[in-house]
């Protein structure tokens, strides 16, 4: 057995057990689990996982300095895969999990009382593409100088979206079972595909950064299309072996059991009561089975019924929704992305947990073929006008683009709305409290055209007002009294002061972009 003695809290340990036992099925057919108590007392039961060649591994991450005892028993019973132990556990200065607060800040604090602003990439096959020799670390580095701190990550990797976005950079098989997609073996796991994402969830977890571990891909494909293969008894075995590598992580901010969860149980895309209540047992399983108490999550297709509605049953069983509402993405109306403030009020009508606005569509890259048709008019502007309108209804943000999203892997450049996303997590993390500041629309009137309202957030005071205007014009506004206005560019970062304009009615900046669309700005008024 090989086993830590000393660890620094909140850090990953590893314990190691041997077998000398011939095992038919060793992934299917062993079962080990760890009981770590703390020095004060509160237990935690850890699942084990299969490594290959006799070993099997637990992983733990300690939350308390002091001296900790563990027991680890087998079913069946083998001595080798058993036993008892203590260890020390230092104290060390350290952010700590994530964890959601719904009502406080923008919904995720630190354990350390940090409260967080969330900037992310949508690079769903990032484990594939670490495994099939891509510049994952040069990507992640990149992304991280711009403030990107959050990443959404399946473990199941996709060869193909509807209706032509076939991945053709695939150079290793990514099949994480045995057998093949055509005759599968779920009791057996890809172990030099594992041991990769090992890596590369290590290398995040030393960067600081978060991933949102989606558990089970489109549930278009297979198996999770087709349930009857893919039974609840192969579900759990699949789910217990990703929380036993990887629920140690503190890089594991979020559990997501499957992407777009309305696709249960067969691969149609709608909403049905059915995939309402496996949500809820889905999530209680895992809050049982995972003991380091990440954050649960659920990803949705369907904007509507609103969540409080669907989760009503079990209203905390459910800590979090990455939201996704694309907006306008037609020709005229794709760069304005209309209509997702208002979607977000309504989706969340009631609502009591967290959420963030984790998918509004992937910023195309004219330089490839058009393989998703939905994907055309997202262009620049639309995940600019996308994320001020997220964050402008008080969520942090998850973007995406088709260098990195899936069916393509274009490591090495970005595409013109990432600087564009590094304005707004400047403006929000340096420039302003963001946590300080709520949706306060009261603070506009009039009349609008579509997708040209003005929207506001505000401190509790109204101190500190900030006003997004998405395409220009006039608007009337009440601030309060403020005497200090100033114009913040979201395409720049640059500031300027307002000294001409002190009454309520406000005018932003004329002017229009290179596809002659007027340009947006953000008002920023203090007293």
């Amino acid at each position: 057995m090989k086993e830590p003695s000393v660890l620094p809290r909140r850090s990953v340990g590893e314990w190691q057990f041997t077998s000398t036992r011939a095992y038919k099925a060793p992934f299917a057919d062993v079962r080990i689990d760890g009981v770590f108590t703390s020095p004060s007392g509160q237990e935690f039961v850890m699942p084990g996982f299969h490594d290959g060649d006799g070993v099997w591994k637990l992983r733990f991450n300690p939350g308390e300095a002091g001296r900790w005892t563990y027991r680890v028993a087998s079913i069946p019973h083998d001595p080798e895969l058993s036993g008892e132990g203590r260890f020390e556990v230092s104290e060390r200065e350290t952010r700590g999990f994530l964890k959601a607060t719904p009502g406080k800040a923008w919904g995720f604090h630190y354990e350390n009382g940090e409260p967080v602003f969330f900037l992310g990439d949508t690079v769903y096959d990032l484990f594939g593409m670490a495994y099939c020799g891509g510049d994952v670390e040069g990507f992640l580095k990149r992304r991280e100088k711009c403030g990107f701190n959050l990443f959404r990550c399946r473990l199941p990797i996709s060869r193909f979206h509807p209706p032509e976005g076939y991945s053709d950079w695939h150079t290793k098989r990514l099949w994480p079972w045995g057998g093949s997609e055509t005759s599968p073996r779920f009791d057996i796991f890809n172990l030099d595909y594992f041991r990769s994402v090992d890596e590369t969830v290590a290398l995040m977890d030393g960067m600081g950064l978060g991933i949102e571990m989606i558990m089970e891909g489109w549930g278009f494909e297979f198996p999770f299309n087709h349930r009857a293969w893919f039974t609840p008894e192969w579900e759990e075995l699949w789910m217990r072996y990703l929380i036993a590598r990887y629920d140690a992580y503190a890089a594991v901010h979020f559990w997501t059991p499957l992407n777009e969860y309305e696709y249960y149980p067969n691969g149609d895309w709608h909403h049905k009561p059915a995939a309402d209540r496996w949500a809820l047992w889905i999530a209680r399983w895992i809050k049982r089975t995972a003991p380091h108490g990440h954050v649960l999550s659920m990803h949705n297709g369907p904007v509507m019924p609103p969540f409080a509605e669907r989760f009503h049953a079990d209203p905390e069983a459910v800590d979090a929704i990455m939201f996704q509402e694309w907006g306008a993405r037609d020709r005229d109306n794709g760069w304005l992305a209309t209509g997702i403030e208002e979607q977000i009020a309504k989706s969340f009508k009631g609502w009591r947990g967290s959420a963030i606005f984790a998918e509004w569509g992937y910023e195309r890259n004219p330089d490839f073929y058009l393989k998703l048709p939905s994907h055309e008019f997202c262009d620049r502007s639309h995940t600019r006008r996308s994320a001020w309108r997220g964050v402008m209804s008080g969520l942090g943000i998850i973007a995406g683009f088709e260098n990195s999203w899936a069916p393509w892997m274009e490591l090495g450049t970005d595409q013109p709305g990432v600087a564009d996303l590094d304005v707004v997590q400047r403006f929000f993390r340096n420039d302003v409290p963001f946590a300080d500041l709520l949706p306060a629309n009261d603070i506009v009137s009039g009349d609008y055209q579509q997708g040209t309202r003005p929207l506001a957030l505000a401190n509790a005071d109204r101190s500190l007002i900030i006003v997004y205007f998405p395409a220009g014009g006039a608007a009337s506004l009440d601030l309060n009294g403020a005497t200090e206005r100033s114009w913040f560019d979201p395409r720049t970062g640059a500031t300027t002061p307002i000294i001409d304009q002190n009454g309520a009615e406000i005018t932003a900046p004329a002017g229009a972009d290179e596809d002659g669309h007027p340009l947006d700005a953000v008002l920023v008024a203090r007293h």
